[in-house]
């Protein structure tokens, strides 16, 4: 009996020193569509809510990279265009996290792996590498994002989100055009 009795005690140890000490940390913006699929899934918002998800963990990359543009840029106008990117897109954070607690929809709290990886890719640059690095993908990512949110302006079903992305879209432009002028004079 005292056998079993230990036995039991030591599967159990085991168990709980594996799962206390589970390192792996799950990907927010997956979190995040995962609940909004198990209580959005046979609505009208589970679409608009991947677009609510996509866009949140766009716009943290967008503040963190600007953030990073100021430790990290040579150019007084990447500088710039960082501290716009921070103040922009903390701004449309802001409203988009009330929208979507308005119509119960979870965002993620931090970067996306994906999104993490570009950040990181970008941190270890410095100077004038870290410039034309930065642009250029600010240039490519407002091409993207401009095309997301214009599709969700256009098919979006529900009108707050629609409007809410409709609303991005001139913001969003301008960054492209700010981003692409100083991309010529980086090159």
């Amino acid at each position: 009996m005292k056998k079993i009795a230990w036995s039991i005690l030591m599967a159990a140890t085991v168990v709980t020193f594996t799962n206390c000490n589970n390192t792996k940390t799950e990907d927010s913006k997956e979190v995040a569509e995962e609940q909004n699929e198990a209580k959005l899934d046979t609505t009208a918002l589970e679409d608009d809510s991947e677009f609510a998800v996509a866009a949140a963990d766009g716009g943290l990359m967008e503040v963190q990279l600007g953030e990073l543009a100021q430790k990290n840029a040579a150019s007084a106008d990447v500088k710039k265009f960082g501290e716009m990117m921070m103040k922009d897109h903390s701004k449309a954070g802001e409203e988009l996290k009330t929208l979507a607690a308005q119509k119960n929809i979870t965002l993620p709290a931090m970067l996306s792996d994906d999104k993490q990886k570009k950040y990181d890719d970008l941190a270890g640059k410095k100077g004038k590498d870290f410039d034309k690095a930065y642009i250029s993908f600010m240039v490519d990512d407002h091409k993207e994002d401009i095309s997301e949110f214009e599709e969700a302006a256009k098919d979006a079903k529900d009108p707050d989100v629609k409007a809410w992305a409709e609303g991005k879209l001139p913001t969003l432009k301008h960054h492209l055009e700010m981003a692409q002028a100083i991309d010529k004079k980086t090159k």
